[in-house]
């Protein structure tokens, strides 16, 4: 007793309408436009940003703070502080920052460096993931 399915209009209906927002959807997800990533530098007298992606790009910013001093290093597709006045130097120590969502500080003298922009599929898994 196999009893036979009719489809209907309507059904054909449902089913393209239903497809067609399953790719509408896809489309709008994965079909944003690339940005590419920069570094955003911010200290008591201003913020600046710099693309980290245009290769020989080489900066030097003097930044002055309640304490003194700190030199930010910008090139080959990374960002560094190259000294500061703080007695830790944990902002120094940090090293260089390439891949976006990578940050240091240098709290006592209130510089904040971050690499923004969108996250590749191959930066969000590292060795601390495994």
């Amino acid at each position: 007793m196999s009893k036979r399915l009719s489809l209907k209009p309507l059904d054909f209906l449902a089913f393209t309408l239903s497809l067609g927002l399953t790719v509408f959807s896809a489309w709008a997800i994965y079909a944003k436009p690339a940005t590419a990533a920069h570094v955003i530098v911010q200290g008591e007298d201003g913020t600046w940003v710099f693309p980290l992606d245009t290769g020989n790009l080489q900066e030097s910013l003097r930044l002055s703070g309640p304490i003194g001093e700190t030199v930010v290093e910008i090139g080959e597709g990374q960002a560094w502080v190259r000294s500061s006045p703080c007695t830790n130097q944990t902002c120094v120590a940090a090293g260089h920052l390439r891949r976006r969502g990578q940050w240091t500080a240098c709290l006592p003298n209130k510089v904040f460096i971050y690499i923004e922009g969108t996250v590749d599929e191959n930066e969000i898994l590292d060795s601390t993931t495994w």
